[in-house]
C-alpha cells in the first residue's frame, strides 16, 4: 500500500469521528462563543467541517498564498455542516488519488503576500495542515461541545459521556 492509499483511509478513519462530532453541534448556538476572542461555534465547525477539502486542495499546486485567502459562506445548520464534511472528505481523497505518491514528495511553498513562509513535500502538507490542523480544531471543538453540556462522542476512546465506567 503506498502513501497516497495510507493518508487517504487516515482520512476516512479522521473523517468519520470528526462526523460524529459534527452530528452533536447544536444549530441553535451556531452564534454561542466561549470567550470574546474566539470563534463562534458555528465559525469552528464550519472550519472543521471544510479543512480536509480546501486544504488538501492547495496541493494541487505547488504554492499557495494566504494573503489571496477568502472567507467561505457560513454553514447554518447542523445538516449543512455534516454534508459539507462529507463533500470536503471526498475532495481530499480525490486530491491524494490525483498526486499518488510521487506527486506528493514534489515540494509545496506556502507564502504570505508573494513572500516565502515554509516549503515542505505534499505529503507533509497532507500530513502537518491537512491532518493535524483538522485535528486540532476537532479538540477544540470537543471543548465547546463540553461548555455547552454537549454529550461528546469517543474520539480515540470513550469519553466521559459514553463510558461506562466515567464518574458521573
Amino acid at each position: 500500500m503506498g502513501m497516497a492509499d495510507t493518508l487517504a483511509q487516515e482520512l476516512d478513519r479522521e473523517g468519520a469521528t470528526t462526523r460524529k462530532l459534527l452530528e452533536r453541534v447544536p444549530s441553535d448556538k451556531l452564534s454561542w462563543k466561549p470567550h470574546a476572542k474566539s470563534m463562534t461555534l458555528g465559525e469552528l465547525a464550519n472550519h472543521v467541517a471544510t479543512i480536509p477539502g480546501r486544504i488538501a486542495a492547495w496541493a494541487t499546486k505547488d504554492s499557495f498564498d494566504f494573503g489571496t485567502m477568502t472567507r467561505h459562506a457560513p454553514l447554518e445548520s447542523t445538516e449543512a455542516i455534516c454534508t459539507e464534511h462529507d463533500a470536503m472528505l471526498l475532495e481530499a481523497k480525490s486530491v491524494l488519488s490525483q498526486l499518488g505518491d510521487a506527486g506528493l514528495m514534489t515540494e509545496w511553498e506556502g507564502q504570505m503576500k508573494g513572500a516565502t513562509i515554509f516549503k515542505m513535500p505534499k505529503v507533509a502538507l497532507f500530513r502537518n495542515i491537512v491532518l493535524n490542523h483538522w485535528i486540532h480544531h476537532r479538540g477544540q471543538l470537543s471543548v465547546y461541545l463540553r461548555l455547552l453540556d454537549v454529550p461528546v462522542p469517543s474520539i480515540y476512546g470513550p469519553s466521559a459521556d459514553d463510558n461506562p465506567f466515567a464518574p458521573r
